[in-house]
């Protein structure tokens, strides 16, 4: 990641927020860099801490509106270039992006937002000479915001419109895209009272269970979070988990377990959890949340395909995908990962699967899931399985034991969220990550 420059006393008020936006888009978009690898960790932008709390979630939004309106936005753009983005300068591509996207459905000021860009661009080697550009091109985006603010044009890569149209049919894969469009609300599992911590949090108890709210800022700061009454989940992710049944006493394996959502599940269940992942960093995450929930479980570090247990009476594989069912939640998928990618992955949860299969005792129950609409990731990969595997069977899950949502379920009896389900007149309470996931016992 190229090194950050930081903020000096006379620099105007917001343009350190979308430098360092505009550096982590450049990442996904030009470096293949995820943004969580960008915003956390180790590898997070070192400016990113420095900024205050409020200029730090403005990061954050231009990044996701970017990401998520990356189609629309550049068909607007390329309609008042000529010559379309300059090719000798990258980044003004990515300082345009970013103005219109603050102009078109951000609440900034429209000449803020032309200021800014262009002081963006006269900081920059390359994109200096295209100062002037940037301030003609976004003061004429202005002048039309309005009709075009209202213009959609495809925001997904053309493999996944494609794919999407095979698998889910036109209107429903036009559909999911623009979903994915949408700025999300936060989801939370909470461990008892819904209504109540729904009323706390101002937001709303999801036929699921789940609770629903438009908080924006730092998770920690919102009531509940360190007394450990919730934690962060997608209602279409804490699906898989509840369709074990009664699991109090019995020992459960959570295989792939890292961030620990569903580990936090199970041991809320009563189950006797094994957390397994095979990445130190991500167990350091799952152990903190778990200290924080007042949760316990046994964890190891290890890769599945060489981990050695006793069989296990209930085992949830949550394996390793494209994750193209949460692009709403992680934008940045939708420009990383391609059609080789599945080939790949595929392969692997395969792999695991049949590991999997080894660790369930007989009688016991395993749940696969995957955060994929891809077939490959999901059915066909059951498909596969079953057949090659005659220790197990399918269990269809039945409408009830997910809160009788019926559309959730296929016509194999296996769990299928799609991004437009549960939908609300305001998309912004509506919509699932799109998941899958399939209920199968040990013979």
């Amino acid at each position: 990641m190229a090194r950050p420059r930081t903020t000096t006393p006379t620099e105007a008020p917001g343009l350190a927020a979308r430098r360092i936006a505009a550096d982590i888009i450049d990442g996904v978009l030009r470096r293949k860099i995820a943004l969580d690898e960008q915003l956390s960790g180790k590898g997070a932008h070192r400016s990113l801490v420095t900024l205050p709390d409020r200029d730090r979630a403005l990061t954050r939004r231009l990044i996701g509106t970017v990401l998520r309106r990356l189609g629309t936005l550049r068909h607007i753009l390329l309609a008042f270039l000529e010559r379309g983005f300059p090719s000798d300068a990258p980044r003004a591509e990515t300082i345009l992006l970013i103005g219109a996207a603050q102009i078109l459905w951000l609440d900034v000021p429209d000449h803020a937002a032309v200021d800014l860009a262009v002081r963006l661009a006269q900081a920059d080697r390359r994109a200096a000479r295209y100062a002037g550009l940037v301030n003609a091109v976004l003061r004429r985006v202005a002048q039309r915001a309005r009709e075009l603010a209202a213009e959609r044009h495809p925001d997904i890569p053309d493999w996944l419109r494609a794919r999407w149209t095979q698998t889910y049919g036109a209107g429903t894969a036009a559909k999911i895209a623009d979903m994915m469009a949408e700025e999300p609300a936060l989801d939370v599992t909470v461990k008892s009272d819904a209504t109540g911590w729904a009323d706390h949090l101002h937001g709303r108890v999801l036929p699921t269970g789940t609770v629903r709210t438009q908080a924006h800022g730092a998770i920690a700061l919102l009531p509940g979070f360190h007394e450990g009454a919730w934690w962060v989940q997608d209602a279409a992710a804490a699906l898989p988990a509840r369709v074990f049944g009664d699991l109090h006493g019995r020992r459960v394996a959570d295989l792939c377990a890292a961030p620990g959502g569903k580990t936090a599940q199970l041991a809320q269940a009563g189950a006797a959890v094994t957390a397994l992942d095979r990445s130190p960093q991500r167990l350091t995450r799952l152990r903190e949340n778990l200290t924080r929930l007042g949760l316990t479980a046994d964890i190891a570090t290890a890769d599945l395909l060489e981990w050695q247990a006793e069989p296990f009476d209930a085992v949830l594989l949550d394996a390793p995908c494209s994750s193209t069912g949460t692009i709403r939640r992680h934008p940045d998928v939708a420009w990383l990962k391609s059609d080789a990618d599945l080939t790949v992955l595929t392969a692997l949860q395969a792999k695991l699967l049949d590991r999997a299969a080894d660790l369930v005792a007989p009688g016991g129950t395993l749940v696969y899931c995957v955060c994929s609409l891809e077939p490959e990731e999901g059915e066909r990969q059951i498909e596969a399985f079953l057949a090659r595997e005659p220790r197990m069977q399918r269990v269809p899950i039945a409408a009830p034991e997910v809160f009788g949502c019926a559309d959730f379920i296929d016509g194999a009896g296996d769990l299928r969220t799609l991004p437009i389900h549960l939908p609300d007149p305001d998309p912004r309470w509506g919509g699932l990550d799109g998941f899958y996931a399939a209920r199968m016992r040990r013979i």
